[in-house]
C-alpha cells in the first residue's frame, strides 16, 4: 500500500530563493510550483538491506586508505538516531555522506582549491539504520574552504547528509555544522535557514560517543517532520 507525502514546513526548511546565496539566484523558481500527483513510481522504490553494505562503508577513515595507511586529521565518530516526529524510530533508511579532507579539498575535478588531496582519504560513506532507527560513521573533521560567493568567503566545516527512506520521494539532504564554528555567522547557505531552526543543524558533541585515544564523538539526529523537523537543503 502506498500514500502520499506531506509538503515541507517552509517555518523550517530555507526557501529556494536567499539573496545571499549566490547560486539560488539561478536555480531558484522564478514562478510558483505546481502541485503534481505522486504516481507509483514515485511512492514506491528498492529496498536497502545491511547486506548490501561492506563493514567499512560506514568507516571513512578505512574505505579510502591505501594499504591500511590512516588519512590525516582530526578523527571523529557522528552517530544519532532517525526518528519522526513523535520520536518513532526509522530503520532500514540508507544515509550517504560526503564531505571534503581536513584540508578543505574535496575529490573532484570541479575543487580547484590549491589545499593537498589526501591519498586515504575517499570522502564518502553510507550506512542503514538500525532496528532502532540508529547510524554511526567514523570520519575525520573536514576543514574550511573558500567557495567564491562573495569577497573572502568560507565555508564552515561541514557534512553533507543524503537520506532515502521507503519511497523516491523521501529523499532528503541536508549538511550538519560543528558547534562553536565562528564561520557560521558569516556563512550564507547557513544563515538561509529560519533563524529558530539554524541549531537544527548543528552537532553536539558527546562524550559517550567519543572513544578514549581514537577519535571524539558527535550527536546528530534527524527529525523527519514537524515543527522541530531538521531542515533539508534546497
Amino acid at each position: 500500500m502506498t500514500s502520499s507525502y506531506n509538503q515541507r514546513d517552509w517555518t523550517v526548511h530555507p526557501s529556494y530563493f536567499s539573496e545571499n546565496y549566490k547560486s539560488t539566484h539561478l536555480r531558484s523558481p522564478t514562478k510558483a510550483p505546481i502541485k503534481i500527483e505522486q504516481t507509483n513510481s514515485e511512492l514506491t522504490a528498492p529496498s536497502f538491506f545491511p547486506l548490501i553494505n561492506h563493514e567499512q562503508e560506514n568507516d571513512l577513515t578505512k574505505n579510502g586508505a591505501v594499504n591500511g595507511q590512516q588519512p590525516l586529521g582530526e578523527r571523529i565518530v557522528v552517530t544519532g538516531r532517525v526518528v519522526d516526529e513523535n520520536g518513532k524510530p526509522q530503520p532500514n533508511t540508507l544515509i550517504e555522506i560526503w564531505q571534503c579532507n581536513s584540508s578543505g579539498r574535496y575529490i573532484h575535478a570541479a575543487d580547484q582549491h590549491d589545499a593537498p588531496l589526501d591519498p586515504n582519504f575517499f570522502g564518502a560513506g553510507r550506512c542503514i539504520t538500525d532496528n532502532n532507527g540508529i547510524y554511526k560513521f567514523y570520519s575525520i573533521k573536514p576543514g574550511a574552504y573558500p567557495w567564491g560567493n562573495h569577497k573572502n568567503a568560507w565555508r564552515p566545516a561541514h557534512i553533507h547528509f543524503s537520506l532515502f527512506g521507503p519511497a523516491f520521494a523521501t529523499r532528503l539532504i541536508t549538511q550538519s555544522y560543528f558547534p562553536g564554528d565562528p564561520l557560521l555567522e558569516l556563512d550564507p547557505i547557513f544563515q538561509s535557514t529560519p533563524k529558530e531552526a539554524r541549531k537544527l543543524l548543528i552537532k553536539t558533541f558527546d562524550i559517550e560517543a567519543t572513544e578514549e585515544g581514537f577519535a571524539l564523538g558527535y550527536k546528530f539526529d534527524f527529525i523527519l517532520r514537524g515543527p522541530k523537523a531538521t531542515p533539508m537543503e534546497k
